[in-house]
């Protein structure tokens, strides 16, 4: 049973939830329809967790069938609300659109008027010099229209030119319009980026293609190759570890440490792969992967870089699904088919608490290997072990921070502001979670890793402006959500009422 700790625990997690979504609601009522639409997209994100921690605090326990339905479900009634949304905002979004075009019409009128300005005039510089030659500079500004971007101002910016104006059209279409036409008349020698500005306006920005990210050096081709091998090392050792013996005092052994080394690799090799097939969908090139070797569980994962930009944050979405997305089915297979394959008599012997360790596992363990789990010793399946250690991996890679996949998938959906934000948040968390957890060194370490390797955002896309959609943000949501599972320890009321444990 519960005590009486973590149900007060529960029932203010659960009364600050409704608090939030009856302030929500109050605020979305004042903007009719379209607030109540998205109130209600706010409330299937928040509902299954709501039935869950208060079905629990009732006393009644949902196995992981019901879960996943309150996960799918919450996902697909997300999706649903927000194409409603779209549907009845579109009209309104146009109306809006065209009374502001209007405005600024005649706000660019009135200062031409007073400027004694001619009605063909070139848009006024601002600011420094332009670096940009001047003969390159008239020609950009010939590919503005007013069916795509009318610029008003040119600004000088890093080795470019920033040109403010207002959007005409579909994000979409007016860039492409636009880098055509870029195109046409330069080819590779500038890029064009569709961005929000700093008063929140939209604007683009150009610059030269020598500003482009460069590809990977000698140097570091050779310190990823010294990764790997290093990587390679680790891997067998937290084989060994696993299998009760120290490779590095028992060399001879090493045979016994390849499968499970292997299965490692498929993991790590399997989620760097999902990147690459659809980065090369989006012609988008990647740096070899640099592997993080450590002890504990083999690998950390791998840091790859874009070589290339990245054309839409749609893009940037995809790509870092991807990996997490192929890694993770990966583990999530390897976990159930070892379940499945435990017996009494198994290779490897776990103590209950294994299975406490993680929210997603420990209810999976509970649901295929039932009673066993009321034993302090469990017999397990080696796949078991790996796909446990897959998901963890997996997992740690998509923490929303800087440019880890998690990072990149909030800065796809939400933007650079709600990704700097999510950053920070992670890191604080994994301080306060180093500190409370001293025997455990992977927080501190991943914390590392991302101060000092991972914490920058991926560079804004060439279109900034248009957002993923809603079935992107579900999916997103789902494997941020798959992530706090797995990472999440079982509290002991939990574990007891799960049956874990005597």
């Amino acid at each position: 049973m519960l005590n009486t700790s973590e149900t007060t625990t529960i029932f203010v997690i659960i009364f600050v939830a409704l608090g939030l979504l009856a302030w929500g609601y109050n605020r979305a009522k004042g903007y009719g329809k379209l607030g109540t639409l998205a109130w209600l997209q706010s409330v299937s994100l928040m509902a299954p967790w709501l039935i869950f921690f208060g079905l629990f605090a009732l006393g009644i326990y949902l196995n992981i069938v019901g879960i996943l339905f309150l996960l799918v479900t919450s996902v697909i009634l997300y999706i649903y609300l927000g194409k409603r949304l779209r549907a009845e905002g579109q009209d309104v979004m146009l109306r809006e659109k065209a009374a502001q075009r209007i405005q600024e019409e005649e706000a660019q009128k009135a200062e031409k008027d007073n400027d004694n300005s001619s009605p063909g005039a070139e848009p006024k510089n601002v600011g420094d010099v332009i670096p940009i030659p001047d003969e390159d500079l008239q020609v950009i500004k010939g590919i503005f229209g007013i069916d795509t971007f009318f610029a008003t101002e040119t600004i000088s910016y890093q080795e470019g030119a920033i040109f403010r104006g207002n959007l005409r059209g579909d994000p979409d279409e007016s860039y492409h319009k636009l880098s055509e036409k870029l195109k046409a008349n330069f080819g590779e020698k500038y890029r064009l980026f569709l961005v929000e500005g700093t008063e929140g306006k939209p604007v683009v920005i150009i610059l030269p293609s020598t500003d482009d990210p460069q590809p990977t050096t000698l140097l570091q081709k050779n310190l990823a190759l010294v990764l790997f091998v290093a990587t390679v090392v680790t891997t067998l050792e937290a084989a060994s570890i696993l299998l009760g013996f120290d490779l590095f005092s028992n060399w001879n052994r090493y045979q016994e440490t390849i499968p499970i080394s292997l299965a490692l690799w498929g993991v790590l090799l399997s989620h760097e792969i999902g990147h690459r097939i659809v980065a090369k969908q989006y012609n988008i090139n990647m740096s070899l992967p640099f592997f993080l070797p450590t002890w504990q569980i083999g690998s950390f994962g791998a840091i790859t870089r874009f070589e290339s930009l990245i054309p839409s944050r749609n893009a940037l979405f995809d790509v870092a699904l991807a990996g997490p997305a192929c890694g993770g089915i990966l583990s999530f297979i390897m976990l159930i088919v070892g379940l499945s394959l435990s017996h009494e008599g198994s290779l490897f012997q776990v103590p209950t608490q294994f299975f406490q360790g993680s929210i997603l596992v420990g209810s999976l363990a509970k649901v295929i290997i039932g009673e066993q789990l009321q034993n302090s010793i469990v017999d397990v399946h080696p796949l078991t072990v790996v796909g446990w250690l897959g998901l963890v991996i997996t997992a740690l890679n998509l923490m929303p921070a800087g440019q880890l996949d998690g990072g990149r998938i909030i800065q796809a959906i939400y933007g650079r502001k709600t990704a700097r934000r999510t950053t920070i948040i992670t890191l604080v968390i994994l301080g306060i979670v180093t500190i409370f957890s001293p025997a455990n060194p992977i927080p501190l370490y991943w914390a590392v890793i991302i101060v000092f390797l991972q914490r920058d955002l991926e560079r804004p896309s060439l279109n900034e402006l248009t957002e993923p959609d809603d079935t992107r943000a579900g999916w997103g949501l789902l494997a941020l959500f798959l992530m706090l599972a797995t990472l999440i320890p079982l509290s002991p009321g939990l574990a007891g009422r799960l049956g874990i444990g005597g």
